[in-house]
């Protein structure tokens, strides 16, 4: 993402973002929401004068709107962002409109921008300039290659063994082989995580079939493979040590020290009422939100209030299990300062 900020008073004013990729059109579903004004060129059907019996169809051309916004819906699989709203600047204004917003697309958008907004920007404008990050984990007859998003990792493939005719060193030799020519597009750095020496092995074949792709691998060690060895990976720090958004290693962390002080009787809460008991003491030290509840003013009050306490405040991604058993706690926790009873 690249971003352009106009002068802000009091955190409210003008900023222009332009999206490049699949994880910005994400940021973005979480930078707009209900009541923020986006400005964007877009395609409006214009209607020319024709003395034919049969009208023409009517034509299409680039207008600048600016659309007071109702709703987003963010479409992961179709690449869009789309932003539903009524018209305000421009022409038809008081009618719908709907902006679809791709890669390559660049709009204003006028708002209070908070400062968990602003850091979010700065995530993204930093994640556009390294090269996406890929996991690959691997035991004996399977392995799974994940692409690092910045809202979680994103399975590409899966990988097994062939025809039961293959049997021991054979069989992982055809293994190593699909692996090897699958991963000849990939540009960027690749962790090998795994259980046992099947990954050493193939880094092992790597450097002699593909020398320039065994220089950027990194070998890690976890217990298991699948999304549980990638969450492994993340837990380690290994993205923060190769350039990555150090969002998702947050995310981890941050989420096993709650349980760890749950369990053991720390200054811990979860849960909306428990949230805002420690922020009414003004005990919360760290606020933890997951994405969907952005859009709750209660939830919101309580950012506010968190944020003049100068509490931290960390947005967990509802696509990454951290996020999702975040929710199941409510959707809301806080690591404390002190216990409050």
């Amino acid at each position: 993402m690249k971003a352009e900020e106009g002068e802000l008073q009091r955190g409210f004013g003008e900023i222009r973002l332009f999206q490049e990729s699949l994880d910005d059109l994400w940021h973005l579903e979480h930078l707009i929401g209900p009541g923020d004004l986006v400005f964007a060129t877009t395609l409006r059907s214009v209607e020319s004068a024709s003395d034919k019996l049969r009208p023409d169809k009517p034509e299409k051309r680039p207008v600048r709107l600016g659309i007071r916004v109702e709703r987003t819906e963010f479409h992961r699989f179709a690449n869009r962002l789309r932003i539903t709203g009524i018209i305000e600047h421009g022409d038809e204004a008081g009618s719908y409109h709907t902006l679809n917003i791709e890669p390559g697309y660049e709009i204003s958008v006028i708002k209070r921008w908070r400062p968990v907004d602003r850091e979010r920007i700065d995530r993204a404008v930093k994640a556009s300039v390294y090269e996406a990050v890929h996991i690959l984990t691997i035991e004996e007859g399977e392995a799974e290659l994940f692409r690092m998003r910045q809202f979680g990792p994103e399975a590409v493939l899966t990988i097994t063994s062939g025809s039961g005719k293959e049997s021991g060193t054979g069989l992982r030799s055809s293994l190593f082989e699909r692996v090897a020519s699958l991963l000849e597009g990939i540009t960027g750095p690749l962790v090998i995580a795994g259980p046992g020496f099947v990954k050493d092995d193939l880094v092992r074949y790597l450097r002699s079939a593909s020398p320039e792709l065994a220089a950027r691998s990194l070998v890690v060690e976890t217990r298991r493979i699948g999304i549980g060895a990638v969450q492994e990976v993340i837990g380690l720090g290994i993205l923060e040590r190769i350039h990555e958004d150090i969002q998702l290693g947050n995310e981890v962390r941050l989420f096993a020290e709650l349980l760890s002080r749950i369990a053991k009787g720390l200054p811990a809460a979860y849960g909306r009422a428990e949230v805002k008991k420690a922020i009414d003491f003004g005990a919360c030290e760290r606020l933890l939100i997951v994405d969907t509840l952005l859009r709750d003013e209660e939830i919101i009050h309580l950012m506010d209030r968190a944020e003049q306490m100068n509490a931290g405040i960390v947005v967990f991604s509802s696509a990454f299990e951290p996020g999702r058993q975040l929710e199941g706690l409510g959707g809301i926790a806080a690591l404390l300062r002190y216990q409050i009873g």
